[in-house]
C-alpha cells in the first residue's frame, strides 16, 4: 500500500531517542528509501556510529549538535544536514527536546565505534 496511516506508523525506543517510522521497505513498500522521526530529550546523545549509506537529516525543533567526522556541528530547526556514507557522526541534544525527520536506504547498515574500533553492524528496525 503506498500510503501509511500515522496510527500505523511504528515506533522504537532506545535510550539514546525514539525513532519513529514513517515509511520504510517492510512499512509502506517503498523500493528502499525510510524516512523516520527522531525525538531526543535534553541531555540525551546518540551512540558515536556509522552508517553505510548517505543519510539526511532536518532538525524540526531545539538546537542539536553533531559531531561528525571529529567536527561538532550546531544546528537549529530548519538546518539539515546530509551525512556521508561512512562517516563516524554521534547526535546529542545538549540544551533542549529535539526533533528530526530523517531520510536514508532502508537497507543501511550502522555500526557503532567505540574507542575507534568498529562494532557489528546491524540494521535498525526503525529504517528496515
Amino acid at each position: 500500500m503506498p500510503v501509511v496511516r500515522g496510527k500505523d506508523s511504528r515506533s522504537t525506543s532506545t535510550p539514546n531517542a525514539v525513532m519513529t517510522t514513517l515509511a520504510s521497505p517492510s512499512l509502506a513498500r517503498t523500493d528502499d528509501l525510510s524516512m523516520w522521526k527522531v525525538a531526543m530529550t535534553r541531555g540525551q546523545q546518540g551512540p558515536v556510529h556509522r552508517f553505510d549509506v548517505e543519510q539526511i537529516w532536518t532538525v524540526l525543533a531545539g538546537s542539536p549538535t553533531v559531531e561528525m567526522a571529529g567536527e561538532i556541528i550546531h544546528l537549529v530547526a530548519g538546518d539539515t544536514v546530509s551525512v556521508p556514507a561512512d562517516v563516524v557522526r554521534r547526535f546529542t541534544a545538549p540544551d533542549d527536546d529535539v526533533e528530526f525527520l530523517v531520510c536514508g536506504r532502508g537497507s543501511g547498515l550502522a555500526t557503532p565505534v567505540v574507542d575507534g574500533e568498529a562494532g557489528e553492524s546491524v540494521n535498525p528496525a526503525w529504517i528496515s
